[in-house]
Protein backbone atom coordinates (compact mmCIF):
# COMPACT_ATOMS: atom_id res chain seq x y z
CA UNK A 1 0.00 0.00 0.00
CA UNK A 2 1.33 3.28 -0.70
CA UNK A 3 0.58 5.56 2.03
CA UNK A 4 1.60 9.44 2.53
CA UNK A 5 5.04 8.97 4.35
CA UNK A 6 6.26 7.08 1.53
CA UNK A 7 4.87 9.90 -0.62
CA UNK A 8 6.32 12.57 1.00
CA UNK A 9 9.96 10.10 1.65
CA UNK A 10 10.00 10.33 -2.58
CA UNK A 11 8.60 13.91 -2.78
CA UNK A 12 11.74 14.76 -0.63
CA UNK A 13 14.56 12.57 -2.57
CA UNK A 14 13.03 13.87 -6.29
CA UNK A 15 13.83 17.34 -4.66
CA UNK A 16 17.11 16.38 -2.65
CA UNK A 17 18.50 14.79 -6.89
CA UNK A 18 17.66 18.31 -8.23
CA UNK A 19 18.73 20.60 -5.54
CA UNK A 20 21.82 18.38 -4.94
CA UNK A 21 22.46 19.05 -8.76
CA UNK A 22 22.45 15.40 -8.80
CA UNK A 23 20.50 15.65 -12.25
CA UNK A 24 21.15 12.61 -14.28
CA UNK A 25 19.17 10.86 -11.08
CA UNK A 26 16.05 12.49 -11.72
CA UNK A 27 15.12 10.27 -14.84
CA UNK A 28 14.95 7.41 -12.71
CA UNK A 29 11.64 8.89 -10.18
CA UNK A 30 9.69 8.22 -13.39
CA UNK A 31 8.68 5.16 -14.94
CA UNK A 32 10.25 4.13 -18.58
CA UNK A 33 7.00 5.15 -20.20
CA UNK A 34 5.86 8.52 -18.36
CA UNK A 35 4.92 12.30 -18.50
CA UNK A 36 6.17 15.05 -17.44
CA UNK A 37 4.97 18.46 -18.12
CA UNK A 38 5.56 21.87 -16.50
CA UNK A 39 2.50 24.60 -17.25
CA UNK A 40 0.76 27.19 -15.28
CA UNK A 41 -2.62 27.98 -13.71
CA UNK A 42 -4.56 29.07 -16.94
CA UNK A 43 -3.37 26.71 -19.70
CA UNK A 44 -4.49 23.80 -17.14
CA UNK A 45 -7.76 25.76 -16.38
CA UNK A 46 -8.32 25.75 -19.96
CA UNK A 47 -7.20 22.27 -20.74
CA UNK A 48 -4.69 23.40 -22.90
CA UNK A 49 -1.99 20.32 -22.90
CA UNK A 50 1.17 21.97 -24.16
CA UNK A 51 3.92 22.93 -21.57
CA UNK A 52 6.43 25.01 -20.93
CA UNK A 53 8.21 21.60 -20.68
CA UNK A 54 7.09 18.21 -22.18
CA UNK A 55 7.82 15.28 -22.06
CA UNK A 56 6.65 11.71 -22.66
CA UNK A 57 9.23 9.25 -21.30
CA UNK A 58 12.04 8.45 -19.54
CA UNK A 59 14.61 8.59 -22.43
CA UNK A 60 13.38 11.86 -23.35
CA UNK A 61 14.10 13.07 -19.39
CA UNK A 62 17.40 11.67 -20.07
CA UNK A 63 18.36 13.46 -23.21
CA UNK A 64 16.75 16.67 -21.09
CA UNK A 65 19.47 16.30 -18.65
CA UNK A 66 22.06 15.37 -20.93
CA UNK A 67 21.14 18.24 -23.25
CA UNK A 68 21.61 20.89 -19.72
CA UNK A 69 24.83 19.51 -18.92
CA UNK A 70 26.27 18.96 -22.62
CA UNK A 71 24.55 21.68 -24.93
CA UNK A 72 22.29 24.23 -23.35
CA UNK A 73 24.19 27.31 -22.22
CA UNK A 74 22.66 28.96 -19.07
CA UNK A 75 23.25 30.91 -16.31
CA UNK A 76 24.93 29.16 -13.28
CA UNK A 77 22.04 28.30 -10.74
CA UNK A 78 20.62 26.40 -8.57
CA UNK A 79 17.39 25.90 -7.01
CA UNK A 80 15.63 24.68 -2.97
CA UNK A 81 12.52 23.09 -3.07
CA UNK A 82 10.15 23.69 -0.09
CA UNK A 83 7.56 21.19 -0.45
CA UNK A 84 4.04 20.68 1.10
CA UNK A 85 2.41 17.39 2.61
CA UNK A 86 0.62 15.49 -0.55
CA UNK A 87 -2.99 15.47 -0.48
CA UNK A 88 -3.49 11.91 -1.24
CA UNK A 89 -6.78 11.71 -3.91
CA UNK A 90 -6.50 8.10 -4.31
CA UNK A 91 -4.26 4.89 -3.17
CA UNK A 92 -3.95 0.96 -3.66
CA UNK A 93 -1.63 -1.52 -3.61
CA UNK A 94 -0.62 -0.36 -7.35
CA UNK A 95 -0.28 3.33 -7.40
CA UNK A 96 -1.49 6.64 -5.97
CA UNK A 97 -2.44 9.63 -7.06
CA UNK A 98 -1.92 12.93 -5.06
CA UNK A 99 -1.47 16.49 -5.40
CA UNK A 100 2.23 18.67 -3.22
CA UNK A 101 2.48 22.31 -2.61
CA UNK A 102 5.70 23.43 -3.86
CA UNK A 103 7.63 26.38 -3.71
CA UNK A 104 11.12 26.96 -5.41
CA UNK A 105 13.93 29.31 -5.02
CA UNK A 106 16.62 30.00 -7.60
CA UNK A 107 19.67 30.50 -5.94
CA UNK A 108 22.21 32.06 -8.64
CA UNK A 109 25.85 32.14 -9.11
CA UNK A 110 26.29 35.99 -7.70
CA UNK A 111 23.88 34.70 -4.51
CA UNK A 112 20.74 36.16 -5.18
CA UNK A 113 18.27 34.49 -4.11
CA UNK A 114 14.56 34.40 -5.42
CA UNK A 115 11.32 32.45 -5.52
CA UNK A 116 11.35 31.18 -9.01
CA UNK A 117 8.43 29.38 -8.74
CA UNK A 118 5.23 27.98 -6.56
CA UNK A 119 2.24 25.70 -7.65
CA UNK A 120 1.67 22.40 -7.08
CA UNK A 121 2.82 19.02 -8.77
CA UNK A 122 -0.11 16.76 -9.79
CA UNK A 123 1.03 13.38 -9.63
CA UNK A 124 -0.05 9.77 -10.72
CA UNK A 125 2.66 7.43 -8.62
CA UNK A 126 2.68 3.94 -9.77
CA UNK A 127 4.94 0.82 -7.65
CA UNK A 128 7.34 -1.45 -9.80
CA UNK A 129 8.00 -4.36 -7.71
CA UNK A 130 8.96 -2.14 -4.41
CA UNK A 131 9.90 1.05 -6.11
CA UNK A 132 7.51 3.85 -6.23
CA UNK A 133 7.98 5.67 -9.27
CA UNK A 134 5.99 8.74 -11.42
CA UNK A 135 3.75 7.69 -14.14
CA UNK A 136 2.77 11.62 -14.59
CA UNK A 137 3.42 14.48 -12.86
CA UNK A 138 3.02 17.90 -14.14
CA UNK A 139 4.09 21.09 -12.43
CA UNK A 140 1.17 23.46 -12.47
CA UNK A 141 2.94 26.82 -11.86
CA UNK A 142 0.77 29.56 -10.34
CA UNK A 143 2.03 32.41 -12.04
CA UNK A 144 1.35 32.43 -16.13
CA UNK A 145 4.75 34.55 -16.92
CA UNK A 146 7.77 31.86 -17.11
CA UNK A 147 11.40 32.99 -16.51
CA UNK A 148 13.66 32.45 -19.69
CA UNK A 149 15.61 30.53 -17.29
CA UNK A 150 13.72 27.52 -16.74
CA UNK A 151 16.66 24.95 -16.98
CA UNK A 152 16.65 22.90 -14.30
CA UNK A 153 13.46 20.51 -13.75
CA UNK A 154 10.90 21.64 -11.21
Amino acid sequence: MIDLLRLCAFNAAYAQAIDNDELERWPSFFAERCLYRITNVENEREGLPAGIVYADSRAMLEDRIAALREANIYERQRYRHLLGIPVVASADAGGAVATTPFLVARIMATGETMVFASGEYRDRFVLAGDQLLLAERVAVCDSTVTDTLLALPL
